[in-house]
């Protein structure tokens, strides 16, 4: 794994993409927070040596190298999941790129499902911890030089960028949600009982994604800071019938308060 990781690294390092501050990684609908970097590069995921291929509407498929707050990033607009016939190191793959590329943070979005009572559609959830029940991205051979065997998960979302987060969102008046992120294999939307399941289990929102990456870049040292935005409501009483492209619609509705945060946080870092 590691010398396919170190040849797409150089791929990318003779293109220009060099020594970032930060990845990012952009969720259904959320890809629109690219306008707001100074684009050096912009290259499509066909063209990147081992990189999968997003196959979803929403995800356009490109790795974008610029300045964003300040800051060198990389943005990967459109990611990849388990339910299109990825493997989990597959999916994986592109974050351990990122780290061989320098940066030290990691920051997700995505678009979920509520299941809190208290929440409404186009809310914003910063995540601070998980319930993963895709498979683990970590399971089979381990190359040490990589990351240790048994990666430590209790601190996967870091609690410093968490206060900073809402330190932004007090300051600008955007209100915000803490809360648990669960994690399922789509592509089925959730029925009732699977919605009352997750909700008694400790979930607050669900989604199809964002947590084999945030497993990757724990396993790497990466810092990380993941939000979600609340598109659909899992709450007895509140269902109401969900498609792919009422998720995007009101992820797009939210996403100028998405990047106004995450402009500020990666700006402070």
């Amino acid at each position: 794994m590691l010398e396919k990781i170190k040849e797409t690294t150089d791929f990318l390092e003779s293109r220009g993409v060099k020594l970032p501050d930060a990845g990012i990684i952009l969720g259904t609908g959320l890809g629109g927070l690219t306008r707001k970097i100074s684009v050096e590069i912009e290259i499509d995921y066909r063209e990147i040596k081992n990189f999968p291929v997003s196959t979803v509407d929403g995800h356009e498929g490109k790795l974008i190298y610029g300045n964003f707050g300040n800051k060198k990033i990389v943005a990967l607009k459109g990611r990849f999941h388990y339910y299109e016939g990825y493997k989990t190191e597959e999916i994986a793959f592109p974050v351990r790129v990122l780290k061989y590329l320098g940066i030290k943070y990691l920051f997700l979005s995505n678009a979920a499902g509520g299941l809190n009572p208290d929440f409404e559609i186009g809310d914003i959830m910063i995540i601070t911890d998980h319930i993963n029940l895709i498979p683990n991205p970590l399971i089979g051979f381990n190359d040490n030089r990589i990351g240790p065997r048994f990666p430590d998960m209790g601190k996967a979302y870091d609690r410093e960028l968490i206060e900073k987060a809402t330190a932004i969102a007090t300051r600008h008046g955007i209100k915000i949600h803490k809360g648990i992120y669960l994690a399922t294999t789509g592509p089925t939307f959730e029925t009732p009982a699977e919605y009352k399941h997750f909700r008694i289990i400790g979930a607050d929102a669900v989604g199809m994604s964002t947590t084999p990456e945030v497993i990757t870049a724990r396993h790497m040292g990466l810092k990380c800071f993941a939000v979600s935005i609340i598109t659909d409501l899992g709450v007895e009483g509140k269902i109401q019938f969900t498609t792919h492209e009422s998720v995007i619609r009101e992820a797009e509705k939210a996403e100028d308060r998405m990047t106004t945060i995450m402009t500020d946080l990666i700006s402070s870092l």
